[in-house]
């Protein structure tokens, strides 16, 4: 196995386990992990999500070249920009539809896909020594697993454009200064930062997380009217939970509420 793979109190963890090569993805990997988002997002006991790399010394540094100079060599057409009809999909790059949050816990190189898988994420955790970039404009590449896309939404585009022209790397507090990260920690604390941030979202109302998760993200782009006139399918099964009972009157009770997620 290139994952590993774990549940317990409502969380799932992923850990890419290719240490030997800084976690790089190969064809494999992507198989195994579109069997892990299908499995977290049909099981209702998982309400968090959180993705790593295994080692001190990155969390992905993205596709396996090796392997992608040997499909090249054996006739495999070249890839652009997503991953359909290709191993794995739809990667979570592409899972624009995931319902639960995931949060990308890094430490150390998170560069070409393993930034772009971070992207995907809904927070994200890094240590002092980690370090972002794409640079496959250097390699005669694009980052074709939405890190064009999301680099320009989740940053000015000023500086997006810099980075994604040119291949140049940043550190944590570049990232943190931009927004593109929740916190930055030393490497000794990451493991009880993340705690914290896992803790507070199992502690929320499990529909309320994915109903607020689907409304902000497929709204961002609407104008505020439409926003507030769309459908939403999270929305409506929570409306009509025993959850959105259940957390008014616990609130009256004085007591911890017990949520469902039905």
């Amino acid at each position: 196995m290139t994952v590993d793979y774990a549940k317990a109190c409502h969380v799932a963890r992923v850990t890419l386990n290719r240490p030997e090569v800084l976690n790089a993805m190969d064809l494999r990997m992507h198989e195994e992990l579109a069997e892990i988002w299908d499995d977290i997002e049909a099981d209702d006991e998982i309400r968090v999500a959180v993705l790593t790399g295994a080692g001190d010394r990155a969390f992905s540094v993205g596709q396996d070249l090796k392997e992608s100079a040997r499909l090249t060599a054996a006739g495999v057409p070249a890839s652009s920009f997503g991953s359909r009809g290709r191993p794995g999909w739809p990667r979570l790059t592409e899972r624009f539809d995931f319902s639960k949050p995931v949060v990308a816990r890094v430490d150390g190189y998170a560069l070409g896909g393993g930034f772009e898988l971070a992207l995907a994420c809904d927070l994200i955790v890094a240590s002092d020594r980690s370090v972002f970039g794409l640079p496959e404009v250097r390699l005669g590449l694009v980052p074709g697993a939405g890190g064009v896309f999301r680099l320009i939404r989740q940053m000015p585009p000023k500086a997006a454009m810099g980075y994604l022209l040119t291949g140049r790397r940043f550190d944590a507090a570049t990232a943190h200064t931009y927004g593109l990260v929740n916190d930055v920690v030393p490497a000794a604390r990451l493991d009880e930062c993340v705690a914290g941030w896992v803790a507070d979202l199992v502690a929320s109302a499990p529909l309320s997380v994915r109903s607020i998760k689907e409304a902000a993200l497929r709204s961002v782009d609407l104008p505020l009217p439409d926003a507030f006139g769309a459908d939403y399918r999270w929305e409506d099964r929570r409306r009509h939970s025993a959850d959105a009972v259940e957390g008014i009157q616990a609130f009256v009770a004085k007591r911890t509420p017990s949520w469902s997620g039905k």
